[in-house]
């Protein structure tokens, strides 16, 4: 077996274990603990970092030849990881442009976010929002098409602007596992710090298939973007449910993987879709 192999079931049974005690424990929530949609999930868990993960990387190659391009990077400042950045906002320090990054990450992530619920890029997002039974482990159904461009969005302009790579970088991971936490099965809403960052409550909403809470709460970190575009929606004293989209969708890895591409050359074919 080999040594991803095995991280990612370490990964799986920690997070596993992890959100029992988060879920069921701190946060008793009822229900089959293998809910509907738990083996299309368990798929996306190796099927991400063999896959999509490799893609998103393989994304991210252009902006780096763009500095090595403009002559201000090297192949070899990219190897040694010895690249710091350029220009005026490289100077500043680490911890400051950590959290500028990871504002801006936040807000082009939002505007991303939003860039999928509409025309033909849903499809390829409705993926994600597919699941019925939400939970941590749906947070990993994305499509590699979602993740490639949600990557290169946040990531491009970072780079462009001069920001340390290796800080930009970590928001990907950052990112990614506070998402897991977002999905969890939990009602919480952080009370007075519910407009200050992103709660499962606020993000449960946004996959919710209630009319009122259609197109709402896009931020990934911070819900002040919500707030400023008039996208928050977090009402007191209630709880999202009725999770999932509208249309037919499939439930399965493969045809999940497929859908999107299929409804895309339709699209462009100019065929009536079945």
């Amino acid at each position: 077996m080999s040594t991803s192999l095995q991280n990612i079931l370490f990964g799986l049974l920690f997070l596993t274990v992890l959100f029992l005690v988060i879920e069921r424990g701190l946060g008793r929530a009822r229900g089959p603990l293998l809910r509907r949609g738990w083996l299309t999930d368990v798929g996306y868990f190796f099927f991400t970092p063999f896959v999509t993960r490799v893609l998103s990387k393989a994304g991210l190659i252009l902006p780096a030849a763009l500095l090595v391009w403009c002559g201000v990077a090297s192949v070899e400042d990219f190897r040694q990881q010895s690249y710091a950045g350029f220009g005026p906002v490289s100077r500043q320090p680490l911890w400051l442009q950590g959290v500028q990054i990871y504002l801006l990450a936040d807000l082009l992530g939002y505007w991303s976010h939003r860039l999928f619920h509409g025309g033909r890029w849903w499809a390829f997002h409705a993926v994600h929002h597919s699941s019925e039974d939400l939970d941590w482990l749906s947070s990993i159904r994305v499509h590699p098409v979602n993740d490639l461009v949600n990557k290169f969005i946040q990531v491009t302009p970072l780079l462009l602007l001069g920001f340390n790579p290796w800080v930009t970088l970590s928001t990907a991971p950052f990112f990614t596992l506070y998402a897991i936490f977002l999905h969890a099965r939990v009602d919480w809403d952080f009370g007075p710090f519910r407009y200050v960052i992103s709660t499962p409550v606020f993000h449960r909403w946004h996959h919710s298939r209630q009319r009122e809470a259609w197109d709402k709460n896009f931020a990934g970190l911070f819900p002040v973007w919500d707030l400023i575009f008039g996208t928050f929606y977090m009402p007191r004293g209630r709880v999202p449910e009725d999770f999932g989209i509208t249309e037919d969708f499939p439930q399965h890895l493969p045809g999940q993987l497929w859908e999107p591409v299929r409804r895309l050359w339709v699209r462009k074919s100019g065929s009536v879709d079945p």
